[in-house]
């Protein structure tokens, strides 16, 4: 083995003070790199956190012994996010800006860096990088969600703020940003339409693609008793909220009674989704769910769907499901074409009549089904697990060390 690493992960979110994906992905790629002998500090604002949910978090996040864990909270509470976002400068968090200029690491990687403080990219002489698992450094909404409608295709950021009700960052027209993300050596992007995104922006900065991950299967998979059912289901996978779509998938199940849509995830959508659902017998929200349970679902369902109506990164739902041999039924929006596209591992679909297609073509032919839960299988072996993603991971930062020496 060559000689480990000290790292330094920078994030807004990290497990259990965190919400989505973006999170998810640094908690399996900071254990994933402590389990090869690297040691791995993460600095992540436990004031964001809880301006934004008031209960403390429940679920279990254990991290391997080579992983120390800095929450960074002050006395100032909202007011440290607030002037955060406002400035782009990481006020009251000097227990991370004291480690970054010690230069005792040898990579830095910056992730959800919105409440965190853009300037914090400037600090600590290291390998930098910076994985856009959102559109954050275009968009300050996050998303490239126009006016809570529609997906942006001409930007309008002020109007779009106040719309939103977020404060307007002013910092934003004054350089900062370019000159904070001039100090980073590579910027990692986990799709190529989300790098295109960045770069026809105008951000003049240098990307590569490496795919986000999930880990192996256990080979001893166990059934659970998460759902009782004989009939054929497809299953959503994710946080109830309008940009996600499933208000578009839920009428059309109303009208497929032959088969279920089982819904996986919570969110502040689910009351108007639930009304829409009303009395369908085939429509059962079933919360949210532990991995190992999601597992039991992927595997039983007869595919997924993926019906997002906004710019998402990455596919990591669809990886899931191939993960556990069964295919995905995305939207043609954003990055989830690439996953499908790359595996055979399923169908794209740009209306209701091409998602009705697809969904009673994998309920309807077994054969077809398996074949093409296969191809995602295979495609998920291939460059989606975590052997693939850290040999790719790891290849970068001894490339750009041999640049930085050279």
């Amino acid at each position: 083995m060559e000689k480990p690493l000290k790292f330094c992960m920078v994030t807004t979110f990290y497990p259990p003070y965190s919400f989505g994906g973006d999170a998810m992905y640094i908690y399996r790629l900071t254990n994933e790199l402590a389990k090869r002998g690297h040691s791995i500090d993460v600095f992540h604002c436990t004031d964001a956190y809880r301006v934004l949910e008031k209960k403390p978090p429940t679920a279990d996040f254990p991290n391997h012994p080579n992983v120390k864990i800095h929450r960074l909270e002050s006395r100032a509470g909202f007011l440290s996010p607030l002037l955060t976002q406002q400035t782009g400068v990481p006020f009251f968090k000097k227990e991370l800006t004291d480690a970054l200029s010690k230069n005792d690491y040898d990579v830095i990687h910056f992730h959800n860096m919105s409440l965190i403080g853009i300037t914090a990219l400037s600090y600590g002489k290291a390998v930098k990088l910076y994985t856009t698992h959102e559109h954050w450094l275009v968009c300050p909404m996050h998303v490239l969600w126009k006016y809570d409608r529609e997906v942006c295709q001409q930007k309008d950021c002020l109007k779009c703020q106040i719309a939103g009700k977020r404060p307007p960052q002013l910092w934003r027209y004054s350089g900062l940003l370019e000159k904070s993300l001039s100090h980073i050596d590579r910027f990692i992007s986990p799709s190529r339409f989300t790098l295109n995104k960045h770069l026809e922006t105008g951000l003049d900065i240098p990307m590569t693609i490496i795919p986000h991950f999930i880990e192996m299967p256990e080979e001893n998979f166990a059934e659970s008793e998460t759902l009782e059912t004989t009939r054929p289901f497809f299953l959503f996978v994710g946080r109830l909220e309008r940009i996600k779509g499933l208000q578009n998938v839920i009428p059309i199940f109303k009208t497929l009674q032959k088969y279920d849509l089982m819904i996986a995830g919570d969110g502040e959508y689910k009351n108007d989704l639930t009304e829409l659902a009303g009395d369908a017998a085939n429509i059962k929200f079933l919360g949210k769910l532990s991995q190992k349970e999601l597992q039991n679902l992927y595997r039983r369902a007869v595919s997924i769907i993926v019906p997002s109506i906004c710019y998402e990164t990455f596919g990591i739902i669809i990886i899931e499901a191939f993960s556990m041999k069964t295919p995905a039924i995305v939207n043609n929006l954003g990055a989830l074409p690439e996953v499908i596209e790359d595996s055979n591992g399923g169908f794209i679909y740009n209306n209701e009549k091409e998602l009705v297609d697809a969904v009673r073509k994998l309920a309807e032919n077994q054969t077809l089904r398996d074949e093409l839960g296969n191809n995602g299988y295979q495609a998920f072996l291939k460059f989606w697990n975590e052997e693939a993603h850290l040999a790719q991971y790891l290849d970068l930062i001894e490339k750009i060390k041999e640049k930085q020496t050279n």
